[in-house]
């Protein structure tokens, strides 16, 4: 909002020093400082009030150390990294760019569906939360919204450019492929070629419907130790901020020869917000929490970020940048497979880790909490560095 009304500062009452507002750098540094201090200041007030309304964690005896000292901590604090992502967003952004528009949408929707998990386990003393049937379509209504924008809204285009140094803005469903030196995939190429390539769109909503559901989930099981989920979602936003600001301008991306796609480095303003309402929720997230951040935080950071990654073609991207919500998937999908295949075989269940998700094996091996997040991030902090480094190795 404050885009538009600097503009008309600078551009009818030419009032010094408006201009700056055009800038992406200058609002997504405002963005990430705004971010910080909502969450910093205003969340020491959200947990008072989540302390008097008694909305406490309930916590099951999982026979972990320290895992019952975190009884009746706050939970719902993913209000806390909503709000301070929304209202940056809304300031500093163009509120009409389309990216914008579907990245808050994506916020809104996944925390609504969080949120509806949280009331049901704390309000109905209900541990099992919302039905999982019912955060899938949750996630699946989100999917069918951002795979069809993608497709069918006329202000998202890529842009291709001639050797001349013409250029063309056209409709496509071209993707990146990391590692590859013509690194550019068409989903066209998924249709057998008995099917219409006017047809496309259904094959991409469901893998974008996949994505989604994917990424979601798994932010949504590493939320399980203090800090992790959050401090992971840091180092994931950080390289996609870098990424859309390099994909929407033009110079850049025709020196790295990366996809350019127009508008969409406005998306580097929502980077830094959420950015930094992460790091403004780790004040009151890491060891020992004050504050969990429930469903209705953890489902929007995963919703969140392959949203951002879909948008500007970087999703097959998300197996290395995302690497550590995949890790903390497959060890719950391994455990679960491998528990059910020998108790058909051996009559009992055995188990390839002591206790998944993965961050939980850890500690039944009496490693602490913060020794655990710290080595996750690392990894974390590599995986996004190789991330980057895909811009020019090929």
């Amino acid at each position: 909002m404050l885009y538009y009304l600097f503009e008309y500062l600078d551009k009818t009452l030419n009032i010094p020093g408006a201009g700056v507002f055009q800038y992406i750098t200058f609002r997504a540094f405002a963005a990430i400082i705004t971010s910080l201090g909502i969450a910093a200041i205003w969340g020491k007030s959200v947990i008072y009030r989540l302390q008097r309304l008694q909305i406490g964690e309930e916590i099951r005896d999982l026979g972990l150390e320290g895992q019952m000292a975190k009884k009746g901590t706050p939970t719902m604090g993913g209000f806390i990294i909503l709000l301070s992502l929304l209202i940056p967003t809304l300031l500093f952004s163009k509120v009409t760019n389309v990216y914008i528009v579907l990245l808050v949408t994506s916020a809104i929707w996944l925390g609504a569906v969080g949120f509806a998990d949280d009331y049901i386990k704390v309000f109905k003393k209900n541990k099992e939360g919302l039905s999982g049937k019912f955060k899938v379509i949750g996630q699946i209504g989100l999917g069918i919204i951002v795979g069809l924008t993608m497709y069918f809204n006329q202000h998202i285009k890529v842009r291709e450019f001639a050797a001349d140094g013409t250029f063309i803005d056209h409709k496509s469903l071209l993707t990146t492929v990391p590692f590859m030196k013509d690194n550019q995939f068409d989903y066209n190429m998924l249709l057998p070629s008995f099917i219409p390539d006017e047809y496309v769109w259904v094959v991409y909503v469901l893998v974008v419907i996949f994505i989604i559901t994917a990424v979601s989930n798994g932010a949504n099981i590493t939320d399980g130790i203090d800090g992790l989920a959050a401090g992971t979602s840091v180092i994931i936003g950080i390289a996609l901020a870098i990424l859309a600001y390099v994909s929407g301008n033009k110079v850049i991306s025709q020196y790295l020869n990366v996809m350019f796609i127009p508008n969409s480095g406005e998306l580097a303003v929502f980077c830094a917000a959420f950015v930094g309402a992460c790091i403004g929720f780790l004040w009151y997230n890491a060891y020992p929490a004050q504050v969990f951040m429930g469903d209705t935080g953890s489902l929007m950071l995963g919703g969140v970020i392959a949203t951002l990654a879909i948008v500007i073609r970087k999703e097959m991207l998300i197996p290395v940048l995302c690497g550590i919500f995949l890790i903390e998937n497959l060890s719950v999908i391994i455990q679960v497979a491998y528990f059910k295949y020998t108790k058909r075989k051996y009559g009992e269940g055995r188990r390839v880790f002591l206790m998944s998700p993965l961050h939980h094996h850890f500690q039944k091996k009496n490693y602490h909490e913060s020794k655990i997040v710290i080595r996750f991030l690392i990894v974390g902090i590599i995986l996004a560095v190789l991330s980057l480094v895909t811009l020019k190795l090929r």
